[in-house]
């Protein structure tokens, strides 16, 4: 009976052959750089291509410190190391000690020709570029309708804001027949009157992005009506389209994000700015009142009626003090009086006559002060305290 061995037996047996081929410890391979990954952990994962094949590779991050420059898609390079079995997936692969540049491959260099004519020509110049708007309801989307990508779009889509409309091309993101597929789906979604286009698919090697390098594409984003996004590959894969477009994401779903605006997060800050505009409203409100208030007591007081009142009370108020002022004059001036008249009272004849005096005149009414002043016959007067006696002189003393 045949010996039957495991799949672990097997890898291993393989390994074992490999690593006894000393042409495949150290080796030396050309070709172009597809596929290249930096993982976050130092490691470089990436393959080498010609048009007669396609050999996988790892750089690990230990062997890096030689490696000068950054690989790129298209890129000719050198790889030396050993080729050796990874046992876990039964798949050999060229582990890199070496990577030394060999200059850029053809279709790496096709890319950076097109990208040059058409910078040239103005095709990526931000005056051209259109603003996204921040309220789309209707989205266009042009990729493959079984991908990857357009299941991150539909669920950040729902997640975001349920309301808003998801219209999709279904386009051959890859292949013969691709690019014109995806500017006939963009020219498609313009005709349809969409607020915003999502233009992308998932990553993968520049052979696999090559639609949206190409020129027709690039034409159509430029001469399309509705703001444009582009959202091809991972975030560090940039193509034709990324820069010709209204804006670029680095990925399907972030390219959602930015459509998609977010419901509740709108109705959050549609309820602030309204209790903002209501706040305002009634600042506003009790300010106008308050200057209506003052507006109508200045005009109160600047009133011909109330000015008319003012003036009256005034008079009424200079009235009282002027009575005031004239009772006060009239008291004083009574009292000078009665000091006057005790005064004049003191001196008046009258007084003097009720003691037994007279008061003597002749007949014209003049005093007579002494007895030069008669003759005898002279007619007289004589005043007492109650009448007047008139005799005549009839003997002088």
């Amino acid at each position: 009976m045949e010996s039957i061995y495991s799949v672990g037996q097997a890898n291993s047996y393989i390994k074992n052959m490999f690593s006894q081929d000393f042409l495949l410890r150290c080796i030396s391979v050309r070709g172009e750089v597809s596929n290249c990954k930096y993982h976050s952990s130092g490691h470089i994962y990436f393959s080498i291509k010609d048009n007669t094949g396609v050999l996988t590779c790892v750089m690990f991050a230990g062997k890096r410190r030689g490696l000068n420059f950054e690989m790129k898609e298209g890129q000719k390079i050198v790889v030396t190391g050993s080729i050796d079995v990874y046992e876990r997936d039964g798949k050999y692969q060229l582990y890199a000690n070496k990577i030394e540049h060999d200059g850029i491959g053809d279709l790496y260099k096709k890319y950076l020709e097109l990208k040059d004519n058409l910078q040239e020509m103005g095709m990526f110049d931000a005056s051209y570029k259109k603003s996204i708007p921040k309220f789309s309801m209707k989205i266009g989307i042009v990729t493959a309708k079984t991908g990857a990508a357009i299941q991150d779009i539909i669920n950040i889509s729902k997640r975001r804001n349920p309301y808003v409309q998801l219209y999709l091309y279904p386009a051959l993101v890859q292949g013969e027949g691709s690019a014109l597929s995806i500017a006939k789906g963009i020219e498609t979604l313009d005709n349809f009157g969409v607020d915003v286009i999502i233009v992308g698919r998932g990553g993968g090697s520049i052979e696999d992005l090559w639609a949206f390098n190409e020129e027709i594409v690039a034409r159509a984003i430029f001469g399309c009506n509705t703001p444009v996004i582009s959202a091809v590959g991972h975030e560090t894969d940039f193509t034709i389209a990324d820069y010709v477009s209204d804006m670029r994401a680095p990925t399907p779903s972030a390219a959602a994000e930015i459509a998609v605006f977010e419901y509740d997060k709108f109705i959050a800050e549609l309820e602030d700015k309204k209790q903002g505009m209501l706040n305002a409203f009634r600042y506003k409100l009790n300010d106008n009142k308050r200057r209506i208030k003052d507006i109508e007591w200045k005009l109160n007081k600047l009133s011909p009626a109330n000015m008319i009142n003012s003036k009256r009370q005034r008079v009424a108020d200079s009235e009282i003090r002027l009575a005031e002022l004239m009772n006060s004059k009239l008291m004083k001036r009574r009292h000078s009086l009665n000091i006057l008249a005790e005064r004049l009272n003191g001196l008046s004849p009258l007084n003097k006559i009720s003691g037994g005096y007279a008061y003597v005149s002749d007949s014209e009414g003049k005093p007579i002060r002494s007895v030069e002043d008669v003759k005898i016959g002279d007619d007289i007067e004589i005043v007492v305290k109650d009448g007047k006696m008139i005799t005549s002189v009839k003997q002088i003393r």
